[in-house]
């Protein structure tokens, strides 16, 4: 079984079950006939006209107005990809690289960028034989296209940089020459074509859609639990209050936990307590919140994934060869920054709730653990907490609000897009550590409602948590335990 790339329209549910399986890649006679064709008008342009074309005979950036003769086209797209491969810093998980890859071949399968047919079948080549560019995070200022990252992606069809091949990381040349390769000469535009685009700041949106989707399930199921744990009330989740105040995201949250806590007989007892706390009683209004942000980002994504964000495109209909401006990742980077504030939203409410249940209310000791004093108990895991709370609160500050003039003043207006990718993908691991430390946390506070049942739904979490995370009796290295729960939780 084969996906094949055509112009059907790709979702984040879609790429999540693809990107599990592994599955090769095609291109559809529809996408090959596109591409060529797109191809052979460029070509047909260039002969019959002498005009400058932005990026395709002339230089890039502010040297627009420099032309460059016919001989040396190819060496201008050499030159393009070599001198724009400065990425510095961290590698770019391969998981993320795998999809920048894949997303870079959907961008060009819709014969708007005057690539030849042979590029985009060595980049499905490199894709299905799981060759993968190294490429770093930092270089790209979501504008222009990523170029840095998106530079190092197209080394390798050069025979240049390094590749992720047989689990390791090996020279461009070297994965070439074991299979056979030749390093492709590139033509007109198609450098340009390879490192414009908003690519790189897409497989880190998907990736990020993905994890999020998981974090919104994981963040009520915990909820749920903690709720039992701290002895709370179920009425804030009745199905009226969401009825006179009808977001989405509010109805969805509150149903799940509804569900999560139906059969439980703790949320079921009589209570001396009128009202909880707002981290326990706003559930449905702060999760709720996080949840539609994060449906509007998903919404903004699948237009791009399914977009051409390079420059100038190509209508072959139309007979126009256009420079514009589809590289610029304005309409990532707003989502992103906005999605990184949900995202610590669903941290920093589950940190109030681990505090409320190591407070020593409702029964429950003083930070979980017998004889507190002689031992600290849960009380350090909530200072990591807070810590990473406060570092997503730096996180959470918008990059798109930031603009940096470069090329000589050419482009100045830049999106900082990649790096509101970057920041935001840093917050989804925190908020997973977070998380973590709930969970645990509250599967201690069910142990101490004990005979008292905790619902079968919260059951099967607490189960599958104390799999791994036994009950905490005295004072143990708690480090260890911790990171065991959030691998259980988002392995």
């Amino acid at each position: 079984m084969t996906h094949e790339i055509s112009t059907k329209n790709l979702t984040i549910p879609y790429l999540s079950n693809f990107l599990k399986g592994r599955t090769p890649l095609s291109l559809s006679t529809e996408s090959i006939d596109l591409i060529k064709r797109g191809r052979l008008y460029l070509e047909n342009k260039l002969n019959s006209t002498s005009s400058p074309i932005y990026g395709i005979n002339t230089g890039f950036g502010s040297l627009y107005n420099i032309s460059v003769n016919e001989a040396n086209l190819e060496k201008l797209q050499y030159n393009l990809i070599v001198s724009h491969a400065c990425g510095m810093g961290d590698k770019v998980p391969i998981e993320i690289t795998r999809l920048i890859l894949f997303l870079k071949i959907q961008s060009l399968s819709y014969g708007n960028s005057g690539i030849t047919i042979e590029v985009v079948e060595r980049l499905v080549d490199m894709f299905n034989k799981d060759i993968i560019p190294v490429i770093y995070t930092q270089g790209s200022l979501g504008a222009s296209g990523d170029l840095a990252p998106l530079a190092h992606l197209s080394l390798p069809l050069l025979g240049l940089g390094e590749v992720y091949f047989e689990d390791e990381i090996q020279n461009s040349s070297v994965v070439l020459e074991k299979l056979g390769w030749e390093p492709l000469h590139l033509r007109a535009k198609e450098g340009l074509a390879l490192l414009n685009g908003t690519q790189f700041i897409q497989g880190y949106s998907v990736y990020i859609a993905i994890q999020s989707l998981e974090i919104s399930n994981k963040a009520n199921q915990i909820a749920a639990l903690s709720l039992d744990g701290y002895d709370g009330r179920i009425e804030p989740f009745d199905a009226l209050i969401g009825q006179i105040r009808p977001h989405a995201g509010h109805i969805q949250t509150s149903a799940h936990i509804r569900k999560l806590l139906e059969d439980s007989e703790i949320i079921s007892q009589s209570k001396t307590h009128v009202q909880d706390p707002y981290s326990f009683r706003c559930i449905p209004q702060v999760h709720g919140a996080s949840l539609d942000t994060l449906n509007y980002f998903i919404s903004v994504i699948e237009v791009e994934i399914n977009s051409v964000t390079d420059n100038p495109n190509i209508f072959v209909e139309e007979d126009k060869i256009i420079s514009a401006g589809n590289f610029h990742a304005q309409p990532l980077a707003l989502p992103l920054d906005f999605l990184a504030i949900a995202l610590a939203e669903w941290g920093s409410i589950s940190e109030r709730r681990i505090y409320l249940l190591l407070s020593g209310q409702r029964g429950l000791p003083l930070y979980l653990v017998a004889n507190p004093g002689l031992n600290s108990g849960f009380m350090i895991a909530q200072y990591t907490a807070a810590s990473i709370v406060s570092q997503n609160k730096q996180y959470a500050t918008p990059a798109s609000i930031d603009s940096i003039v470069s090329s000589n003043g050419q482009e100045d207006h830049v999106s900082m897009g990649a790096n509101a990718a970057t920041k935001c993908l840093k917050i989804v691991e925190n908020v997973k550590s977070i998380l973590g430390i709930e969970a645990m946390t509250a599967c201690q506070a069910i142990d101490f409602r004990k005979p008292l049942k905790t619902s079968s739904k919260n059951q099967e979490l607490y189960n599958l948590i104390r799999k791994e995370v036994e009950f905490i009796k005295e004072d143990i290295m708690m480090y260890e335990r911790l990171n065991d729960c959030v691998r259980v939780l988002f392995n």
